[in-house]
């Protein structure tokens, strides 16, 4: 038998079972449904024996999870986390919400994520930009992307800035849009709270849209927002990105760049991206970086850093003036 840390839940499961006798497990099964029962059987079939330490941990471990699901029930996630850091420590405490809301809990909006996207847009075209920038937080970037780039123009900035400055948001506000989504949708779902937006939430959208789209949002943002949409492309195209070129473009990029600003670059950066990068220079260039990071020793991650966002400068440079082509999601590129 595995360690406790190494078994899956449909193992401890069935040692829970075993160990409350096949009285109280019958019980259990009468709320299950026939394919859990049938999984469920059939690891209790497979277990051949359990030590007194293990039924004795995964007891305990089942109990505390019954004794947050009490508190959260009784006053939410941070009432939980209060009660169970004075019964059992800081460290389990965390440990015990966090496999708790990874298992059970379920992200608000779930009912829309199962909607097709186009359909989803003629429902909340005509929400405020506040209510649209809330539900595309909780989409996935490839749905959220698909109603961003349907938007008129004038709305898709100014959702794309909603989200990014997007914090945490009330669950009551949440449900109240769950609830009047839910009623156009004709679907009924539970759901609880997070925390939603961001400028990483935005990025993940906008590399995912058209460029077109992208554009027209960050220019509007440049403009009412200069600040936000410098942040936001700082992280929309990041160096090790540089591995969705093909080596055409990457040939193309590496002409544009200083030989010792390279091996600054590639001082701080992965192997793969190094062979990349290698795999498309001479081989007596090659061997001259190589020797140029080799001699200049240990550098400022500062320095890296600003000697990779050079590079991603002349990355967005280039395929602004269609010189490279940076792969997107959503389809293939169309080149006429």
């Amino acid at each position: 038998m595995p360690k406790n840390s190494e078994m899956t839940g449909i193992q401890k499961a069935a040692v829970l079972l075993i160990a409350l006798g096949p009285e109280k497990s019958s019980n259990i099964f009468k709320h299950l449904k026939e394919d859990e029962i049938e999984m469920l059987t059939l690891e209790i079939a497979n277990t051949r024996s359990v030590s007194p330490s293990m039924k004795e941990q995964i007891l305990n471990e089942f109990y505390e999870i019954c004794l947050a699901q009490q508190y959260i029930a009784e006053g939410g996630i941070a009432y939980a986390k209060e009660l169970l850091e004075k019964a059992l420590g800081q460290d389990k405490a965390r440990d015990v919400i966090g496999k708790l809301t990874a298992s059970l809990q379920v992200r608000p909006f779930e009912f829309v994520r199962k909607t097709d996207a186009s359909q989803m847009l003629n429902f909340i075209q005509d929400e405020h930009p506040q209510t649209i920038a809330l539900i595309l937080s909780y989409l996935s970037s490839n749905q959220a992307s698909a109603i961003i780039s349907a938007l008129p123009p004038d709305k898709q900035a100014d959702v794309a800035k909603r989200i990014a400055q997007m914090d945490r948001t009330s669950p009551d506000v949440i449900k109240e849009v769950e609830r009047v989504l839910e009623r156009k949708l004709a679907s009924l779902v539970n759901q609880d709270y997070t925390i939603v937006g961001g400028v990483d939430s935005i990025v993940a959208i906008l590399n995912t849209v058209d460029r077109g789209t992208e554009k027209h949002i960050m220019e509007t943002l440049e403009i009412e927002e200069p600040e936000l949409a410098d942040e936001i492309r700082r992280k929309m195209f990041v160096f090790e990105d540089i591995l969705s070129l093909d080596d055409k473009s990457i040939q193309r990029v590496l002409r544009e760049i200083d030989n010792n600003e390279l091996a600054v670059a590639l001082k701080g950066s992965t192997e793969e991206v190094q062979t990349v990068i290698f795999n498309n220079l001479s081989k007596r260039l090659v061997v001259m970086i190589k020797e140029d990071m080799e001699f200049m020793g240990p550098v400022r991650l500062k320095d890296v850093e600003e000697a990779q966002q050079k590079i991603v400068n002349i990355i967005r440079k280039l395929e602004d003036s269609a010189e490279i082509i940076i792969s997107r999601g959503g389809g293939d590129e169309i080149i006429v």
